[in-house]
């Protein structure tokens, strides 16, 4: 396998993936919600909590599953390296959270759908969430839907704070990055195949009926489904069946062919092929990077909030209390 010592992840970044962040970044309420998620939302709950429900990978606990890690972090000059988990989840997942504590984490059901070389592309994948620093907003944009469904109590008054349009910014991001993710799992794979049997896999496979798949059979099907846009209504329909404002539903992830699209187009690009090549912009080894940087200008703003929080937290904790009393 091909190790890219150095390289930044600028290299491979999808340029719909910057443009739809600094889209995010602009729209009004993001830098409060930033803000108030870093100071007390941080991902240190998601690490205790798999801390104590998840198997911690490591070199004497499966210790094959950690090997590949170890490889995909060496291949995309990944650091600090992040934790590793496995969840007993039969969906066929792995997601990438944090940045004072990033951990990766896998799904038992992804392990037993997969080949070895199909989960070295899903781990690859997923460390690229953490090189491009993702893996924060990922966390941000999650906690935000669930704030505003009224899934999460400790909302600290922002539930009424975003907006329609931040949330479609969130999720509209969180598209796109999965864009540079897939070209991480690319340049460690050094070949389609692979990544492209994972997602054939995880958008409709089984272990029973592997022998049955055919890649052959997926990439047409991308190309019927990249033929719908000739109809203006259907791009209508795509973008309702991204975002469905009446139920306050908004997808995560792209459609899997049209990943496979996005994914086929660089693997014949020169930018890849310079990027194989040694052609690369460096920047030492990365990992998750700060969702903001607070300037001397915000300091007392910022501070107004915390305390303004804090009384709010106070209050919350009276009720709590008076609650149990009443109980």
């Amino acid at each position: 396998m091909p190790t890219y010592p150095g390289i930044s992840s600028t290299a491979f970044r999808h340029p719909l993936d910057r443009q739809a962040e600094q889209t995010l970044r602009g729209v009004p309420g993001f830098d409060l919600v930033a803000r108030k998620f870093v100071e007390f939302l941080a991902e240190r709950p998601q690490f205790v909590f798999q801390m104590g429900n998840s198997i911690h990978v490591g070199p004497r606990q499966c210790a094959s599953v950690y090997q590949i890690f170890r490889e995909c972090l060496r291949d995309l000059d990944v650091y600090p390296e992040p934790s590793l988990f496995i969840s007993q989840n039969p969906l066929a997942n792995a997601f990438a959270l944090g940045q004072d504590y990033p951990c990766l984490t896998i799904n038992s059901g992804l392990l037993d759908l997969l080949s070895e070389a199909e989960l070295r592309s899903v781990i690859a994948h997923e460390l690229g969430h953490i090189k491009c620093g993702h893996s924060v907003l990922i966390q941000m944009a999650t906690w935000t839907m669930f704030a505003v469904s009224g899934l999460s109590r400790m909302t600290f008054g922002l539930s009424e704070l975003i907006t329609t349009g931040l949330l479609i910014a969130f999720y509209e991001w969180l598209r796109k990055a999965e864009l540079s993710a897939d070209r991480a799992s690319l340049l460690v794979m050094d070949e389609l195949n692979p990544v492209m049997h994972s997602m054939m896999k995880m958008a409709g496979g089984s272990s029973h009926y592997a022998h049955e798949l055919s890649l052959d059979e997926f990439m047409r099907q991308s190309q019927q489904y990249q033929e719908l846009d000739q109809d203006g209504l259907n791009q209508i329909y795509k973008f309702l069946l991204y975002n469905n404002l009446s139920q306050g539903v908004f997808l995560t992830h792209p459609f899997t062919v049209e990943r496979a699209i996005y994914l086929q187009e660089w693997a014949v690009s020169e930018e890849y092929r310079q990027i194989k090549a040694g052609n690369y912009p460096r920047a030492g080894a990365e990992g998750s990077v700060e969702v903001e940087v607070k300037s001397e200008s915000n300091v007392a703003e910022t501070q107004a909030e915390v305390d303004d929080l804090r009384r709010q937290i106070e209050e919350l904790q009276r009720e709590i209390d008076r609650i149990k009393r009443s109980g």
